[in-house]
């Protein structure tokens, strides 16, 4: 009778889904396919099956022949091996392609891609070292780009199958690589397959949130398998028995097995069992039924490979095997023969995870231990002879040995092991068990030889000095990672407790004060400027040089985003000349950088462009100090007004930091720093796909604040305030978080919130959100204040209109922002030094111009001031459409025509929507005919209304369909969320909708359309 039956029973359904979904994947799709289920529903056989087909080309559908690597996740307790599955996976594809060719594949990554696979750092080519990975955040974002390089590259020969199983084992570094690669694969022909046991996903485990994500992405297919049937039962107990089962042993086996087919396997397998009489009492009986029919020397291989893991290779068994080769070999062949273990290639494994951990259950405490111990000394072994890391093993068995004193040491080599390979959040894990350890390890070592040591080598050393580091220095470390891993709690829990226990006078004191002031800053909190000076005042004037330079140069950050531009100047002078006095050009660059963006703002803009690029001189060949430098650089020559310089520089260090894995931070910055130039200069398009792809790495929640408002600004002057609004007020919370301790997000943001408040003709709103610009202390910062100055002139413009109060509280906010002109122009007088302030000035000046007959005067000054390539594309068509509007007050009809059509012909090339449809109303309400802008323009909302039934003939199904959800102000991501397509074919109906109903914007279409009034001013 056999242990499992040689045909796949019940999953027809299941195996022709992956089919498709490898076929979309091969034409250039890449799927991502998670399988759930309960134990023993058959995940792990499905897969099989489906690799097999697919492997060997002998799927039935059109597809020829794909490549399939596999990683098993490993059960080491709740600190896994680092990337596991992923080295198991990828060492297979280098087997495959070679290890010369995946090297140069992954290119720039190659650094981080021999840390996590060190055992190719023999296959660099000769006279070619491999380059040392670098630190930081960026280097797991490096070995994720290579990765997904390397697979993106390969697939273009034939499709690649990553099967990952046993999610529900994952290590955090291996789960953050999958996220990335779900979000990152999208010109590949890639399937990650995944798998998990999904009882033991528990509230609170760190699968959950992932699943929830993968919910959410139209690319992944997720499903969870289901029980037999009772039909499906009878079929599978034929297949394994030989013959159909009885009616009565059919109920028996539906009964006991719930439909489950490892269950049923189990059962029928049982010898024997032909009434239910016969059958084990408990689930624990069934799984250890085929375990207790062996011998004793064949449960005791069992109970050893159990507690090595899920598989065991044959070299390592025979290392911890108390016998000798032919009765390893005996027992392990009785035990494949009595259906418990399986053999793969050169790995024993247990038919399934269950009967490995019925069998675990049924080990005793004092073998357990002595198990344990035998696999930690052979992974010690093997670790000593060869280049692969193994101390993460080595710790988890020898804790699982109760041996503290070999367990420390062994864990801090795994955090030192982790932190190589960038796997931050298994460095942490780690970091936090040698800190757990401690205090035994220090009590063992402080009165004699440690138990377990060689010949008392540890005797009197503590924790200290068999760790090769100071307690703080590793809680300190700990944290380190921790926040690289983007655990800024936890981090900063760890810093604390590290304060409350390290001196004042000691080293690293003043180390963790600036590592607690940069976690806080990186995660937009405040308090770094006080930690940072009272770091400062510790070191003294004696302290470490380069820790003063570097606590300087954080100092004078924090200052700079802060606003107090004075003391950021100061500060980054003082910390340049030390960066200086010990040659250390990284800090200098940086503190050159921040001194001039701070000079710029406060006096003398033109001048700190020079300095720029003395710091980018200082900064050649420093990737960090680089990206530093193109950061400030892109946004202040965008602020001056250099948008296409702006955008070159943006674009240049974006490329780096792809190169570099940086793209989920300083490449989100960067990305960010590119839009708003592109969309000053009306490229909405090549914005938003900058935005889309930069939100979909899942940057960090502070970095996707600049995307966010950006998008929020670009489609309210699209034409498309229901997404404008939608974007600012879903984010707005974390917006306000960031903008507590970042002027610059404070007052571009606050300029955004109060046009959109304008654009609803809500001014009592708007006036809250432009207020607090005239409260900002002096250091305000130019180039973000004079838009938000013109958006709030806008507002007292509206104010005095004559806007009518809903109640009491309303007049008076009404009448402060009447009053509020004399505070506008002292703050504009500051802004004297900027070189767009002429033209901001006079867009202010006519927005505030109250007297009818200088009004023309104003908005003619305001059109020659926005004539400038400096200014906003939209600015140019904004200013006449106003003039128009002044003209037609003063009775310059003729004038007034001409004005309007000049705003609409600018609108509609630049596609500023909310403009263009503000000139189809004015013109429209004065009898007005513009050429170009058709009959149902010049006549009005009536005859618009009336056209519309002609104007969406000509729409298909489809295209009426998305037209109703445009008119509802839903963007086109939430399109295709709603018909379930993508939001690239949204925007492809989109484009369609407007072309065929001749309209320029989303806005002008839903009104042509007659699906809504008039747009507003």
């Amino acid at each position: 009778m056999t242990t499992s039956a040689s045909a796949m029973i019940g999953r027809d359904a299941e195996l022709a889904w992956l089919d498709g979904l490898l076929g979309e994947a091969e034409a250039g799709m890449p799927r991502t396919v998670v399988v759930g289920g309960e134990a023993g529903i058959g995940k792990s056989r499905l897969i099989r099956e489906f690799a097999a087909r697919v492997g060997s080309g002998a799927s039935p559908g059109p597809i020829t022949t794909a490549r399939v690597i596999v990683g098993q996740c490993v059960d080491l307790g709740t600190v896994a091996a680092p990337y596991a599955p992923i080295k198991a996976a990828l060492r297979s594809l280098v087997a495959d392609i070679g290890a010369a060719r995946a090297l140069d594949t992954v290119g720039p990554g190659r650094a981080a891609f021999v840390a996590l696979l060190p055992e190719l750092a023999e296959s660099g080519a000769p006279g070619e070292p491999v380059p040392a990975v670098a630190g930081g955040p960026g280097a797991s974002g490096q070995l994720h780009e290579a990765v997904a390089v390397l697979l993106e590259t390969v697939s273009r020969e034939r499709p690649v199958v990553l099967v990952v199983e046993d999610l529900h084992w994952i290590d955090p570094a291996s789960l953050g690589l999958l996220r990335f690669l779900v979000r990152a694969l999208t010109a590949s022909r890639v399937m990650l397959l995944l798998s998990y046991r999904s009882e033991d996903v528990t509230r609170g485990h760190p699968l959950r949130p992932f699943l929830t994500e993968l919910e959410r992405d139209r690319w992944v297919d997720r499903r969870e398998l289901s029980r037999l049937s009772r039909d499906e039962v009878r079929e599978l107990a034929a297949s394994l028995a030989g013959s159909s089962p009885d009616e009565a042993l059919l109920d028996t086996l539906f009964r006991r097995s719930d439909g489950v087919p490892f269950f049923v396997e189990e059962v029928v397998g049982l010898d024997g069992c032909t009434d239910e009489g016969q059958l084990p009492d408990t689930l624990r009986d069934l799984l250890l039924a085929r375990y207790e029919r062996l011998s004793d020397e064949a449960q005791q291989l069992l109970r050893l490979i159990a507690t090595g893991g899920v598989r065991v290779g044959h070299p390592l068994l025979t290392r911890v095997f108390r016998g000798g080769d032919d009765e390893l070999d005996e027992a392990a062949r009785e035990a494949v023969l009595g259906g418990v273990l399986v053999v793969d290639g050169e790995e024993y494994g247990f038919r399934h995870a269950l009967v490995r951990e019925a069998i675990l259950a049924d080990i005793l405490p004092g073998e357990r231990s002595r198990f344990h111990a035998r696999y930690a000394e052979a992974y010690e072994a093997l670790a000593a002879a060869g280049s692969r890391r193994l101390a993460a093993e080595i710790s988890y068995h020898w804790l699982g040995a109760n041996d503290a004193m070999r367990a420390f040491p062994a864990t801090v080599q795994a955090m030192r092991e982790a932190r190589a390979a960038s796997a931050f959040a298994s460095a942490a894990q780690l970091g936090e068990r040698a800190l757990a350890l401690w205090d035994v390890v220090d009590g063992a070592t402080s009165g004699g030889p440690a138990d377990g040591g060689a010949d008392g080598e540890t005797a009197g050393g503590g924790a200290a000095k068999i760790a090769g580091m100071s307690r703080t220095e590793l809680m300190g470390r700990t944290a380190s990672h921790l926040r690289n891993a983007g655990e800024n709690d936890r981090s900063l829990a760890v810093i604390k407790a590290a304060l409350a226990e390290c001196p004042r006078d000691d080293p690293n004191y003043p180390r963790l004060l600036r590592d607690r002031a940069l976690t806080l800053g990186s995660d937009g909190r405040p308090g770094s400027i006080p930690l940072l000076l009272e770091a400062l005042e510790v070191l003294g004037p004696d302290g470490p040089a380069e820790l003063r330079a570097s606590v300087r140069t954080s100092l004078a950050g924090r200052y700079m985003i802060d606003g107090q531009l004075p003391e950021a100047a100061e500060m980054a002078q003082s910390a340049l000349e030390l960066a200086e006095s010990i040659d250390a050009p990284r800090l200098a660059s940086v503190a050159l950088n921040i001194a001039a963006v701070s000079r710029a703002h406060l006096e003398d803009p033109l001048g700190a462009a020079e300095q720029l690029e003395r710091a980018k001189q200082l900064a050649e060949g420093d990737g960090p100090a680089l990206l530093r430098y193109w950061v400030n650089a892109s946004d202040l020559y965008h602020l001056l007004g250099d948008y296409e310089l702006a955008i070159e520089l943006a674009e240049e260090g974006l490329g780096r930091a792809r190169a570099t894995g940086l793209e989920r931070s300083s490449g989100v910055i960067l990305a960010s720093n590119a839009v708003d130039p592109l969309f000053a200069l009306g490229r909405w398009q090549r914005g938003l796909e900058l935005i889309e792809r930069a939100l979909a790495l899942d940057p960090p929640e502070p970095f996707k604040i600049y995307l966010w408002r950006a998008e929020a600004w670009a489609e309210l002057w699209r034409g498309d305030l229901a997404s404008a609004d939608h974007v600012l007020r879903t984010n707005r919370a974390a917006m306000n978080a960031v903008g507590e301790v970042e002027l610059q997000t404070r007052q571009s943001v606050g300029r955004v919130a109060t046009e959109i408040a304008l654009a609803h003709g809500d001014v009592v709103t708007a006036w809250r959100e432009a207020a607090p610009l005239l409260d900002e202390h002096e250091g305000a910062i130019a180039g973000y204040g004079l838009p938000y100055a013109w958006a709030l002139a806008r507002t007292i413009a509206a104010a005095r209109s004559g806007h009518a109060a809903a109640n009491a509280d309303e007049a008076e906010l009404l009448a402060a922002a009447v009053a509020a002109e004399p505070r506008l122009r002292t703050l504009l007088a500051r802004f004297a030094h900027w070189p767009l302030h002429p033209l901001w000035g006079a867009l202010i000046d006519a927005e505030l111009e109250s007297d009818r007959e200088q009004a023309v005067g104003a908005w003619r000054r305001a059109v020659d001031a926005v004539d400038d390539p400096r200014a906003l594309r939209l600015l140019v068509p904004y200013a006449r459409l106003r003039l128009g509007e002044a003209e037609l007050e003063a009775g310059e009809r003729p004038a007034a025509k001409a004005s309007l059509q000049l705003a609409h012909d600018e609108a509609e090339r630049y596609g500023i929507g909310a403009v263009l449809a503000s000139v189809v109303r004015v013109a429209s309400a004065a009898g007005l005919v513009l050429e170009g802008a058709g009959a149902g323009r010049a006549t009005g909302v009536t005859d618009a209304v009336d056209a519309a039934a002609d104007a969406t003939a000509e729409l298909t199904a489809r295209e009426r369909q998305v037209l109703a959800l445009i008119a509802e102000g839903l963007s086109n991501r939430q399109i295709g969320e709603r018909l379930f397509i993508s939001g690239k074919t949204a925007s492809v109906h989109v484009s369609a909708i407007l072309r065929k109903l001749g309209a320029a914007t989303r806005t002008e279409a839903v009104y042509r359309a007659g699906l809504a009034a008039a747009p507003p001013a």
